[in-house]
């Protein structure tokens, strides 16, 4: 069975060292110029355990031709309008789609495109590229979360692909509330460090924690309006992280952001206000970020 990675960003290289490793046959969809870097250096995995390289193979969206049993989708949300035209040839009737973004609304355009074909996913884990291109890993967790979006059941070639040694595989019936509760949980991270220019530890010294308290609350809210309510596991995970005393911890929306590179605002934090707005559920914190973050890429667009 074949697996097409769509992105060599560092979540999927690190996912995809994994999977070479284990001996799955897994394929890079990239642009020209990844291409080549990646045909010359081959790919790379820096963890706490070690550093992994494995050669790569790749195709281009014009040179892509045959269907794959998995495609995972990784990439930035503002890619995912040519991802869905570029993967055309890798999707024929048995495949299952499997992205890995954050928020919601990349399923839906998905799922609109290639209607039965989307299954739920979900990645936890800290990575970058370094300067070659290859992915750093910076803290062990590396969990995949998966399920079906319909009440088909999820085909178990799905799992049996990605279960490999550094991957810990989660398949759920709740897949659907996991989605909400990493969105709720992202959002507020964007919320804090966007809106205050900072990290948790310093904003928290600064007097902020109500504020980040109530940025979390606002988020939990549209997913309990929405019909997804966090559960206590999910809600005591975001007070752990973005209350943790002196913590270093940034959103990488706020990374973007802080760096002068295009954001995923409008897919993270703009469609959760649309949903808020049609939920009728009042988010002062979430519209204020979104003005600061708005206003700094239009800075970005027109300097």
């Amino acid at each position: 069975m074949n697996i097409l990675i769509v992105g060599a960003g560092a979540t999927g290289v690190a996912v995809g060292v994994r999977l070479t490793q284990a001996g799955r046959d897994v394929t890079y969809l990239v642009r020209t110029e990844r291409q080549r870097i990646l045909e010359r250096d081959g790919i790379s995995l820096t963890e706490p355990d070690g550093r992994h390289s494995v050669s790569a193979k790749t195709v281009t969206a014009d040179t892509l031709t045959g269907a794959f049993d998995l495609v995972i989708v990784a990439v930035k949300a503002s890619a995912i309008a040519a991802v869905m035209e570029d993967i055309v040839p890798a999707v024929g009737p048995a495949t299952v789609i499997v992205p890995f973004l954050n928020g919601i609304r990349h399923i839906d355009l998905l799922d609109g495109r290639y209607p039965g074909r989307v299954a739920g996913g979900l990645i936890k884990i800290v990575a970058t590229l370094d300067e070659r291109g290859g992915a750093v890993q910076m803290t062990a967790l590396a969990e995949i979360t998966i399920g079906s979006l319909g009440t088909e059941p999820m085909p178990r070639s799905v799992r049996q692909l990605l279960d490999v040694p550094g991957l810990a595989v989660v398949e759920t019936d709740e897949v659907w509330l996991r989605l909400w509760e990493k969105w709720a949980f992202i959002a507020s991270a964007g919320i804090v460090t966007c809106l205050f220019d900072n990290t948790v530890g310093r904003i928290q010294e600064a007097g902020g924690l109500r504020y980040i308290e109530a940025a979390i609350a606002e988020t939990e809210a549209i997913a309990s309006a929405a019909g997804y309510p966090p559960r206590a596991a999910a809600h005591r995970q975001s007070i752990n992280i973005l209350a943790e005393p002196g913590s270093p911890f940034t959103s990488s929306l706020f990374r973007d952001l802080a760096a002068g590179r295009a954001t995923e605002a409008e897919h993270i934090l703009g469609d959760l206000a649309n949903r808020a707005r049609e939920l009728s559920v009042t988010t002062p914190l979430l519209d204020l970020t979104l003005v600061r973050v708005r206003a700094a890429e239009l800075s970005r667009q027109r300097p």
